[in-house]
């Protein structure tokens, strides 16, 4: 019978791409080995539902073993088992370990170096999984990275900070020795594991330190924004703000030579800079400021982070009043000025509207409205009344609030006054709609009898002319020539039929055409008189 123990206590360990399989084994026997097997399941699914020999894991002599090599999808369903093995016998299968590697691995220790100058440490971080050709996490940009950083006494303080991958670390003692470790985190529950600890000593500063700007500030109102600092310096001095996007810092390059000077403000005298221009809300930003003293000697200051956003703050905005149709009607501009649209869809502003009677003992029954109009109307007015109205903008979203803007009143009408203004507003509103229908109408009728005169003309030709000769007639517009042409051609065309009929015919058809009345211009009458005369010479 079988007699060798199963592996009891599967686990698996993951840290980035690699992968251990450790167990138990609590038989006493000797000369035994361990091999496992596995089952893979692509999308959820059985691609190969028979078990496979999983490489690395065949007849170890340890309690563990090496799979990395057998696992290439990350995303997959694996599951695994083992069994203890000794000549020709075997254990039977231990319970069956069910694993998706992604979810399971640990990140990794970050690689890092360190360079000190001026009496600072400067940190270049490598990600988990540089240089290395499998990798669990495909992107480097997912990782934050936190330092931990202390003295190397014996009673040392240890202090935690947020990093980029190329960090500077200042605020150190000169001369001193700190060590610091380095890990790297996806999320709050996916922290990594620390670097190895590495330990540096720090220099001195340089004398010139008393040339560099010190005690940054920024200050900013509706997206205008001011640097400010200090100078210690006595004696001539330039300076030169400097910025750079915030994202260039997540990035694993040096990013110490993409710094840009802002507009504006290059070897400056006085003491702040206008840095609007360069402000974006996509990106936050990095401001420093290079002091330039004689004989080309130079400091930096020591950096500020500006988030625009956050760092704004949202002045009071604008109103104005107006009293018509017995409301009172309140129109609310957006904090900034130029600047309010950019105001209102960043912030996503909503305002706060008091409005109250300004009575002559105080005010009194203060109400509020809030809106994300900039247009509100206030019902139910008391005639011969002040009423005062202040606004205040707010945003949700970021926890900001401005002042209040400035009170604006406005006097209603008296008793008889509201009344007669609403009717004339009434009456103002009809009297244009019935003048743009009249002028609506009467040029409608216009293109209607322009239409008509041109497609269906009113005037008709003679019974004896139309078809007359098998001639088709032509529109009475015709020019005066036309006109003439076709009168010599009727003429010709009754010589030629006049010969095929009698005179007491003819004397008929020219008594008819007098009994009509349609034609009888002078012009037709002398064409008649001459076809006349032309008929008779031809039946002589």
């Amino acid at each position: 019978g079988q007699t060798l123990k199963s592996p009891q206590d599967i686990q698996v360990y993951a840290v980035n791409t690699n992968f251990t399989l450790r167990w138990n084994y609590t038989g006493n026997d000797t000369d035994v080995t361990f091999s496992a097997e596995y089952q893979w399941f692509e999308d959820f699914k059985p691609s190969e539902t028979e078990w496979k020999e999983l490489r690395g894991c065949q007849n170890v002599t340890h309690t563990e073993c090496d799979f990395s090599s057998a696992i290439t999808k990350y995303d997959d369903i694996h599951r695994l088992r083992i069994r203890a093995e000794r000549r020709e016998e075997v254990s039977p299968w231990s319970s069956i370990f069910e694993m998706i590697p992604y979810f399971i691995a640990q990140v990794g220790p970050p690689g890092i170096e360190l360079q000190s100058t001026n009496g600072v440490i400067k940190i270049k971080v490598s990600s988990p999984e540089a240089n290395q050709d499998q990798k669990m996490w495909t992107n480097d940009l997912i990782f934050n990275y936190n330092l931990v950083i202390w003295e190397n006494s014996s009673n040392a303080e240890l202090r935690s900070q947020r990093i980029v991958p190329v960090q500077i670390i200042d605020d150190l003692a000169p001369d001193t020795t700190y060590c610091l470790k380095v890990q790297a985190i996806i999320s709050s529950e996916s922290q990594g594991l620390f670097s190895p600890i590495h330990c540096i000593k720090t220099t001195r500063k340089a004398v010139n330190d008393l040339l560099c700007a010190t005690n940054l500030s920024v200050s900013a109102l509706n997206m205008e924004f001011h640097l400010h600092w200090n100078n210690k310096y006595k004696q001539h001095i330039s300076y030169s703000v400097q910025y750079l996007f915030s994202y260039l810092k997540t990035l694993y390059d040096d990013h110490s030579v993409k710094w840009l000077n802002v507009p504006g403000c290059k070897n400056i005298t006085h003491t702040q800079c206008n840095f609007s221009s360069v402000i974006t809300t996509v990106s936050g930003l990095y401001l420093r400021v290079q002091a330039m003293g004689e004989y080309n000697k130079f400091c930096l200051s020591k950096e500020i982070k500006v988030d625009p956003l956050i760092t704004n703050e949202i002045g009071p905005p604008g109103i104005k009043l107006d009293i018509s149709d017995a409301l009172l009607h309140i129109q609310i501009s957006p904090p900034g000025g130029s600047q309010g649209e950019v105001m209102r869809h960043n912030y996503d502003l909503a305002y706060k509207v008091l409005y109250w009677k300004n009575s002559s003992h105080d005010a009194e029954g203060i109400q509020m409205k809030e809106t994300k109009q900039t247009i509100g109307t206030v019902p139910n007015l008391t005639s011969s009344t002040l009423y005062c109205v202040k606004v205040q903008a707010f945003s949700k979203a970021y926890n900001k609030s401005s002042p209040f803007s400035k009170e604006e009143c406005i006097q209603t009408p008296g008793d008889k006054i509201l009344p007669l203004i609403a009717l004339a507003t009434f009456v103002t509103a009809l009297v244009v709609v019935l003048l743009v229908a009249a002028l609506l109408s009467f040029a409608l009728y216009q293109v209607y009898n322009k239409i008509k005169y041109l497609f269906f003309p009113s005037c008709q030709p003679p019974l004896n002319i139309e078809g007359f000769g098998e001639q088709v007639f032509i529109s009475p517009y015709l020019s005066t020539t036309e006109e003439q042409i076709e009168n010599c051609f009727i003429i010709e065309t009754t010589i030629t039929e006049a010969s095929q009929i009698d005179f007491k015919d003819y004397k008929h058809s020219k008594q008819s055409s007098r009994d009509s009345g349609n034609y009888s211009n002078e012009d037709n009458n002398s064409g008649s008189k001459v076809s006349e005369e032309m008929v008779e010479k031809g039946i002589v």
